[in-house]
Formats: C-alpha cells, structure tokens, sequence
C-alpha cells in the first residue's frame, strides 16, 4: 500500500489519514476543496456555466460550510457532456474510461488520469484493510469486469494491498463454487444478492460452504439490509462487510465498514467530503439527520465532482468508532430516493419490505416488488418463495402473514403470491428488486 501505514496492533492496517484529528483533518478538506474547485471552474465548460448563473467563483470558499453557496452536479449533466465534456484534463490523459449501461438515456462516462487509477487503487486498498482483509490473503472477486467499475475497482485495490486475487468476474455460480473450495479464498467480493445465490447453489451441489476458509464478505453495489446481512453471515459462515461507492466519484473504495464495529461505512474524508441535504429542498440536513447523501471529490484530477446529488438516503454519524478511525460514518443506505416507490401514498423503499421478508419464518430470502396502476393509484404485489419444506397447503396462509407484516411494519397495503423455491429470478450482479409493468 502507497499510504504511509500504521501498526499499533496486530489487527490494526491503516494509513495514518484515517486516525487524524477532525480539526486537522477540516484543514485538509478545506485546502483540497478550494483546489479542486478551483480545478473544475478553470477546465470544465459545465462547472463555468454552473458557477456563474450561481453568481460564485472558487474564491467565495472561505470555510468547508461556504460549499453550500456553490451548484449541485446530477447524473442529467454527465449525460448532457456525453462523452467527455466533463473532464477537466484533456482527453489524451485519460488513461482509462468507465461507462454506465445507459439503459434510460445516454450513458454517464467517467474518466481517470493515472493519477486517478493509482488513487482509487490506494483507496480500495484501504477500504479492504479496513473490513479485515490483509496481504496474503486470496480474494475472490466476483463483482463483474468491464465498463462497471466494481470488478477493477476491487481487483486494483487487492493487488495494491498484496493480496491474490481470483478475477472470477460475476456468473457461472458452480465454478465459482469450485474455485472457492480448491483455492481457498478468505474473502469473497460480490453483490449481497449474488453472494446469497453462490450460498444456494452450494448448497444445492451438497458442498458444505461454511466449511470451507472463507471468512470476510466484501459486499455492495445494491442496498441490503442488516436482515440480510444476518442471513449471509448464517450461510457463509462469513462477517459481512458493506462497502460505498459510486462511478461518478469513484468507484467503490468511497467508505467502508471497519470489521471491529460494522455499524457505519468510514467516508474516506481525505479524499471526499460528504454532506446530507433535504432530497425535496436541497438544504443541508445536520449531523445525525436523514437525508440524500453528497459527495464533492477533493483529489480527483480528470473528473472533479462539485456537490454531486447520489439520490441515496441515508445519515452521517460523526460519533467515536471503536476501531479508532476518526472519518464520519455514513449509515447504511435505506435506498434511493429515484428508487422510492409510492403506493397508496405511502413512501416505500424495497429494502423495508426485504428487512420484514427477512424476519418470517417459512420465507426464502428472494423476493420481487411488482408495481402495476389500477385507476389513479399503484398497487404493490410481493412476490415471495417458500422455504423446501412447505407445503402448497401452506401457500395461502404464508401469504396473509407476508401482507400482515408489511401493513403492520411499514404501513403499506399490498398483495403477496407466494411461489415454489427457485421461481423467483436469481442474481448474477445487481439484483432486481423491483419490476414495474404500470405502462404495460
């Protein structure tokens, strides 16, 4: 790892940043804010645009609370630069470019100086020390490769950590099976949603999974819940870790959960600054309080972010870790605010309705959220599956049981179709909570 490093016990592996004080640390956001505002309004067409109808310029930053009077960046305005519009380096050196899928529009492209890659490297470096991961360990790396930032991002950070890295990439769930069992790896890198489909099918084979060296889960990239995190730990025998990270500020390796707490992702606040606003208003929210999370970058070099809008919901925590780590906590992500669904009026994220489905007994852990309009109001059907050893004759009363719990936890009617195990589509990546057939 690049990052000077400390040693104070035999468990601890992190860089010095991460134990700085939070009056030094300010300091340092402070100096790298004005810097890379600084960057920004000189190289990018949008962020000279943005500063000017907002009547600020980079000077106007006199203290880390003075952001606040400077633009939001969305995902509309990447997609408006298609491609390379945003950057604020030329082209030339960009070493490397990711791209979303652009299934609802142009794609959002994101680039990185070799400065950029040798960062983000450190970064996911960090952040796997952070969940426990050490050199010498064997990671199992099954979060895809290609234009999605998570297979690299992770594999980089491995090797920068003097790891060995499987590049298994996503799919083909028996050879990831037998990989795990002949190579042995201590930590497996995946979406929660995929890590549970590598549990069953293992289980499925009759291979004793929890048997084998496999200890650390290194799990993002979705929205899951601690019900979930339960459920791995039980089928892998694993403690399951969440990482955060987004393409637009990075990768993943923007905050991890430390393996001594895990309760709260450390934001790497050397590196980006976060904020929580009201999603509807655009205020800042205090510590503690809920809201959307935003990230402006302070080192990124080809594509600085300025007050980039996530539309996660969650709050920051800025109270003492027992791992030692002084930088805030983002709390876990309920969903995201453009994931929010509205039934009957009420505000429902698919990560509630997965916490309740977790808690029932007879209830497999997969699970999908049908949205259809009947008149002027959406109606909300779960569909479930039953554990193996349940009975059709069983079906209907599961079923009252699922609506029961979910009016009675989150408030929200709906319908609940219980089907037989292995009905419910499985993940190889990102898992898909919802299916929405209103216009259909």
């Amino acid at each position: 790892m690049r990052s000077e490093s400390t040693a104070s016990d035999g468990e601890m592996f992190q860089p010095v940043t991460e134990t700085l004080a939070r009056s030094r640390l300010k300091e340092l956001q402070l100096e790298r804010l004005l810097q890379t505002l600084r960057h920004a309004g000189s190289n990018v067409a949008h962020y000279q645009a943005a500063f000017s109808a907002a009547g600020v310029t980079p000077d106007d930053l006199h203290c880390l609370e003075d952001l606040a009077k400077f633009p939001f960046t969305v995902k509309d305005n990447l997609r408006d630069a298609y491609p390379f519009n945003m950057f604020a380096v030329p082209r030339e050196q960009v070493v490397r470019v990711h791209a979303s899928s652009g299934t609802t529009g142009k794609p959002t492209v994101v680039g990185y100086t070799q400065g950029d890659i040798d960062l983000w490297a450190d970064l996911m470096a960090r952040t796997l020390a952070c969940m426990g991961v050490r050199p010498g360990d064997i990671v199992h790396n099954a979060y895809g490769y290609g234009l999605f930032t998570g297979g690299l991002g992770a594999h980089y950070g491995a090797e920068r950590l003097g790891a060995t890295v499987v590049p298994m990439s996503g799919g083909n769930t028996e050879k990831q099976i037998v990989l795990l069992q002949d190579f042995g790896a201590r930590a497996l890198c995946a979406t929660p949603s995929y890590a549970l489909n590598i549990a069953e099918v293992a289980e499925q084979e009759g291979v004793d999974i929890r048997a084998l060296p496999l200890s650390i889960g290194v799990f993002g990239a979705e929205p899951w819940s601690d019900a979930m995190r339960a459920e791995l730990d039980e089928r892998l025998a694993i403690e399951s870790a969440d990482i955060y990270g987004l393409s637009e500020i990075l990768g993943p390796g923007v905050a991890a959960e430390c393996s001594q707490a895990r309760n709260g992702l450390h934001g790497w606040e050397d590196h980006f600054l976060f904020e929580i606003v009201d999603p509807e208003t655009g205020e800042p929210e205090p510590v503690g309080e809920s809201g959307e999370l935003v990230i402006t970058t302070l080192t990124k070099q080809a594509l600085p972010m300025i007050r980039y809008r996530t539309r996660d919901i969650t709050y920051l925590n800025d109270e003492p870790c027992a791992c030692g780590r002084t930088h805030t906590r983002i709390m876990r992500v309920t969903g995201r605010d453009d994931d929010m669904l509205i039934i009957r009026g009420l505000n429902v994220y698919p990560s509630q309705v997965e916490s309740v489905l977790l808690g029932l007994p007879g209830i497999a852990p997969y699970y999908q959220l049908v949205i259809r309009r009947k008149g002027a109001l959406d109606t909300m059907t779960v569909e479930i599956e039953t554990l193996p050893d349940k009975a059709e004759s069983e079906y209907p009363q599961l079923a009252k049981d699922v609506t029961h719990h979910i009016k009675s936890m989150i408030g929200v009617s709906c319908t609940a179709e219980v089907k037989r195990p292995g009905q419910v589509p499985r993940s190889q990546g990102k898992a898909v909570r919802v299916r929405d057939l209103r216009d259909q």
